[in-house]
């Protein structure tokens, strides 16, 4: 806006002769960028560590992860079964097989009977993206070995070779990638491939024959790579930081690809392009590190279990509690199922997903490409936690106060602030007090009419 009766003058050759040498030193600068090599990472942790991490992992903030394998056809105890029933010998387990199995069955026995005869990937990415998923991490290979792939090192011990005689791997990520889901109208984000896997499987061949990796990065181009099983020996031995540093440089990835923390012992929390740390990971604080929480709607197990019982299935508020916790706090949060040998997901597992997809259908904003805020937690009668997008501030609470009154302490208003509830019409009215600070009268609805049934988003605009 102008001062009344100043008018504004185009600029003059002054000006334009002013502006000339920074506009040709710009213009240089671009040409010298582009003309330079792109940077190469070297195998050393100091400058992997230095690779930015690629936009689209913190913007996604929600994944699916899908333990699937063999281990899915006993479906007991939990996806380690090979391992406490052959490597440890734990009693229940030899029961088990003992009371279900006829002598001499050995694990090798389940493959033929890993079939996924009803895994139809068309449904799969239908749910992961009704549930508001924006990468699924589907575990490739588990401690055992067998691949869900065609792998070249692991004859007859994969499911192109037994029990499905599919490439499973591949056949989801085509059916993910031709999902795009678009938000606001303009925005396209695509529903990302990523491949979970035991280190030692991966990293099978050394660092100067690479058919292992090639293979994987090149066939299905994975966005992701979520390794796991690091804890027996140092990176060293699993020539981690060769195999790092081909994938930064030389890969067909090499410019999106994110991968964990899970590369050797002493690797987690410390070293990767975002760090898990430790399964169901929940820091108290912010971290300064990116950062995600890989959990499970099976309490227990991360694989299907047939004697799972309703009272191990987490609640639909406990799971988007800690979505909101986990954004707040910098973090993607990654929930996962275990599918049914036969490829079925089953009913709790698909509703458990939905809820959390109807939920974000409506708050999504605040979610989605959010920033922690200078205050992520407010922990008052209504506990609110806050993310923060542009100039826009989202205060998510989780208690609908008895009063109607919404109190925001942190927020600081000004001449602009304009709030309103994400999933209702119009503006919401609104007052400051000394002494308790923000009040923001909520909308008098009734719950019929109030868009979700857990955890509310009011969206604070010119606050300070």
């Amino acid at each position: 806006m102008r001062a009344s009766g100043v008018r504004s003058r185009p600029a003059g050759p002054a000006l334009l002769l002013l502006l000339l040498p920074l506009l040709l030193l710009l213009g240089a600068a671009e040409s010298l960028r582009r003309a330079l090599p792109p940077r190469r990472y070297t195998p050393d942790w100091p400058s992997l560590d230095s690779r930015p991490l690629p936009a689209w992992f913190d913007e996604a903030k929600f994944g699916v992860f899908v333990h699937w394998g063999v281990f899915s056809v006993p479906a007991w105890g939990s996806e380690w079964f090979w391992w406490h029933w052959r490597g440890e010998g734990r009693p229940e387990y030899q029961r088990f097989m003992g009371d279900n199995y006829p002598p001499g069955f050995s694990y090798a026995d389940f493959g033929p009977q890993f079939t996924a005869r009803f895994f139809h990937p068309e449904e799969w990415a239908d749910l992961f993206q009704a549930a508001g998923a924006k990468y699924v991490v589907l575990t490739t290979k588990h401690h055992e070995g067998f691949t869900n792939w065609p792998s070249p090192v692991s004859w007859n011990w994969n499911s192109k070779d037994v029990g499905p005689h599919r490439d499973l791997v591949g056949e989801l990520g085509t059916a993910l990638r031709k999902r795009w889901v678009s938000r606001d109208g303009y925005s396209v984000i695509s529903l990302d491939l990523a491949v979970q896997s035991s280190v030692p499987s991966l990293l099978l061949c050394h660092s100067d024959n690479k058919l292992c990796p090639d293979h994987m990065s090149s066939s299905y181009k994975p966005d992701l790579i979520w390794s796991d099983g690091e804890w027996e020996a140092p990176d060293t031995y699993w020539n981690s930081t060769d195999f790092l540093s081909w994938l930064y440089n030389d890969s067909p990835v090499k410019d999106e690809v994110v991968v964990n923390d899970r590369w050797g012992q002493n690797c987690s929390c410390h070293h990767g392009g975002y760090y898990n740390c430790e399964d169901k990971f929940k820091p108290q604080s912010l971290p300064d590190h990116k950062w995600e929480m890989c959990t499970s709607i099976d309490k227990f197990s991360w694989g299907y279990r047939r004697d799972m019982a309703i009272s191990d299935v987490t609640e639909e508020s406990e799971i988007i509690s800690e979505l909101i916790q986990t954004v707040s706090l910098g973090g993607n949060y990654l929930l996962n199922i275990g599918p049914t040998k036969d490829g079925l997901i089953v009913p709790i597992f698909q509703e458990r997903l939905l809820a959390v997809g109807k939920w974000l259908s409506i708050n999504g904003e605040a979610i989605y490409a959010s920033k922690p805020w200078r205050v992520q937690l407010e922990k008052n009668a209504t506990f609110v936690w806050y993310t923060s997008k542009g100039s826009a501030v989202y205060a998510i609470f989780k208690h609908w106060p008895e009063n109607g009154l919404l109190n925001l302490v942190s927020p600081i208003t000004t001449s602009t602030t304009k709030i309103l509830m994400l999933g209702i019409q119009g503006d919401l009215k609104w007052s400051t007090d000394p002494d308790k600070g923000l009040l923001i009268s909520l909308p008098q609805l009734p719950p019929s009419a109030i868009p979700v049934e857990f955890a509310w988003t009011v969206k604070l605009a010119g606050v300070k």
